[in-house]
This record gives structure tokens, C-alpha cells and sequence, in this order.
């Protein structure tokens, strides 16, 4: 199975950059994981700046539960990946089934944080945008999609989010096989060229299973 990992910093389009290249493969064999669905159900108390959580740490994610289920996708297996409801903040009680799959495009602010993780993947990408454009599409995103005020997200984005980027995110820039900036078209075609010729290669893996609905695992 060949893996993908695409960082990059809050609002700096990863998801989207993802889409383009998975429209571009046109394979129902690709599929797009989230690392923001491996946050832990509960935060550690020390995640708290001013009294609210801290999403923007290292240590909020299931690190265990991630490299755990990126081994098993990795060895063809199949897995029961969690679902984060943003709104709530609270891991549900479903499960989404992924699995097994010629492609996975994993997607997350930390995707290249951890070592063991970074060996799994074949192919490594950071998205660098600047920092003004990030906040506007996070102001964008969090108010239409995750029901948030302005004053809240101006607030977490000076107490969380913009010193865990330069304390822990960017650095991790380094690690990178390709930095891709503002605009993502070529970068997508390069990239959903290599998927396509990585998965073309795979045979015998047996039946794929990319998105069959949440259980209640």
C-alpha cells in the first residue's frame, strides 16, 4: 500500500490539496485520512492555556491508536478509524471502516511530528502558506463550519494555535520530500501522477474497502 502524508499548518489547505489530487487519480481505491480524527477523546489537563484545551499540541493527538492503524493500512489490513465531531469536540461513538486500499492520503497538522510515522509513508509533503492567509481561512472554516464565534477564534489562534506552530509544526518542514506554497495545481498533478503509477503496480491485495459508513465499533 502506498502512503502519503500531507502537513502544513492550520488554514494552509491540506484537505483541499488532497481532493485535488484524489479527483485527479480518479481511483475509488484512494482514500483520505484524517489526523484530526485520532484527537484523543479527552485532553490531558496540562492542555489547557487560560482555562481552555489546547488542540494545537503535540500531545492532544492518539498517537498509539494512529501508528497502530497506519501499520495495519500499511500491511493491507483494514481498520475502524475514529469520527471528531469539531462542534462538540468529542470523539463519537461511531467508527468509520477503511480498508484495505492500493493509496492513503493521510492529511493533519502533525503528519510529519512523529518519527516512526514519517518512515511509514512513501511519499512526504508540507504545504508552507503564510500566516495571514491561514488565519483567514480558518476565521472562514471555523465560523461556517464548526458553529464558532470571532472572538473565539482570534482568541485560540494567539493563545494556541499560532505559538504551537512556531514551537512544535514548523520545524517539521524539514522532513519534507516536497514543500508546495500558496498554489497547489501542479504540485496535485505531480503527485496524483506517482499515485497512479504506485498503485497500478499493486495486484493480488484482495477486495478494497474505502468508505463503507460509520459502525458502531
Amino acid at each position: 500500500m502506498f502512503l502519503v502524508g500531507i502537513a502544513g499548518g492550520s488554514g494552509s489547505g491540506k484537505t483541499t490539496f488532497a481532493h485535488k489530487v484524489i479527483k485527479r487519480v480518479s481511483d475509488p481505491t484512494v482514500v483520505l485520512l484524517h489526523q484530526d480524527s485520532y484527537y484523543l477523546p479527552g485532553l490531558p489537563s496540562h492542555l489547557r492555556v487560560h482555562g481552555e484545551p489546547n488542540f494545537d499540541h503535540p500531545d492532544a493527538f492518539d498517537w498509539s491508536l494512529l501508528k497502530d492503524h497506519l501499520s495495519r493500512l500499511k500491511a493491507g489490513e483494514q481498520v475502524a478509524a475514529p469520527i471528531y465531531d469539531f462542534r462538540t469536540s468529542r470523539r463519537l461513538p461511531e467508527t468509520q471502516v477503511i480498508g484495505p486500499c492500493k493509496t492513503i492520503l493521510m492529511e493533519g497538522i502533525y503528519t510529519l511530528w512523529d518519527a516512526e510515522i514519517r518512515n511509514l509513508f512513501d511519499v512526504k509533503i508540507y504545504l508552507h502558506v503564510e500566516s495571514d492567509i491561514r488565519f483567514i481561512r480558518r476565521l472562514h472554516r471555523d465560523v461556517r463550519e464548526r458553529n464558532r464565534t470571532l472572538d473565539s477564534i482570534i482568541r485560540q489562534y494567539y493563545d494556541t494555535v499560532r505559538p504551537m506552530h512556531h514551537e512544535f509544526l514548523e520545524h517539521t518542514k524539514q522532513y519534507a520530500d516536497l514543500v508546495v506554497g500558496e498554489e497547489t495545481d501542479i504540485a496535485a498533478e505531480v503527485v496524483a501522477a506517482q499515485v497512479k503509477q504506485m498503485a497500478s503496480s499493486f495486484h493480488g491485495i484482495g477486495p478494497f474497502a474505502t468508505d463503507r459508513g460509520p459502525t458502531g465499533e
